[in-house]
């Protein structure tokens, strides 16, 4: 099975429609949950040899740092959370369960981590190469799924860890952030609770930093952290970012 024609999202000049600016980094030098609601709608593009994939963001979620007991930086720096404490509008990218890749943009300034979880969208450019993508990574039965999802997302867009820290306000690098023209409409924006977050972190009335777009076909179904009877009381003890 194969994306129809018409998914590539591409207007007749040959340019992906409601491109606006690419964000310099002092843009994501705010607290990750403005960030979060600034990025819905905006679009990530990745380069490659293979092609371009353009991915437009419907669904993300916000993390804070030490004092976000959801968030990888809540007991402080480590080797593998060390792009969240670095110049913000890099990515921080990591393998979660040792099983698929997930991928952030780092907020806030140098030194205080945060991030956005980039959860899901549409792909507007390059659905041939994404549907490749997705199926020498597995099964993909709609376009509606291509990037449904942390690990759809990151596969659609060829990221992974070699990503790691890639700075997305370069107009000629590898990975392309561009805000979304002011001027379209688009859904309005719910909140509600980080997916698969166990503890305090995963309380949708503490933080309900989930953010999406209204009615979009491609935002991922929610599903609570499972709790085991061991992890059941330890703050973040299941995280994603």
């Amino acid at each position: 099975m194969h994306p129809p024609a018409s998914s590539t999202g591409r207007s007749d000049d040959g340019l992906v429609p409601g491109l606006a600016a690419v964000p310099a980094h002092t843009w994501y030098a705010r607290p990750p949950l403005a960030v979060a609601r600034d990025l819905l709608g905006a679009f990530v593009t990745t380069r490659s040899d293979e092609g371009d994939v353009t991915v437009r963001l419907t669904e993300v979620e916000a993390y804070g740092g030490e004092d976000d007991p959801g968030s990888h930086a809540y007991r402080g720096r480590t080797g593998r959370n060390a792009a969240m404490f670095g110049e913000p509008g890099r990515l921080y990218v990591y393998r979660h369960l040792g099983l698929h890749h997930c991928v952030n943009v780092v907020t806030e300034v140098a030194g205080r981590a945060s991030a956005v979880l980039l959860r899901a969208g549409e792909v507007v450019e390059g659905a041939d190469l994404a549907w490749a993508r997705r199926e020498r990574a597995g099964v993909v039965d709609s376009v509606r799924q291509l990037a449904r999802g942390p690990a759809r997302l990151a596969v659609a867009l060829g990221l992974d860890l070699e990503a790691n820290g890639a700075d997305l306000t370069e107009l000629d690098g590898r990975v392309l952030v561009r805000r979304r023209d002011p001027r379209t409409i688009q859904p309005p924006v719910a909140a509600g609770p980080r997916v698969g977050v166990s503890g305090a972190g995963g309380d949708g009335g503490l933080h309900p930093w989930r953010l999406w777009l209204t009615g979009e076909r491609t935002v991922s179904a929610y599903r609570p952290a499972y709790r085991s009877p061991t992890s059941a009381d330890a703050p973040g003890a299941t995280t994603s970012a």
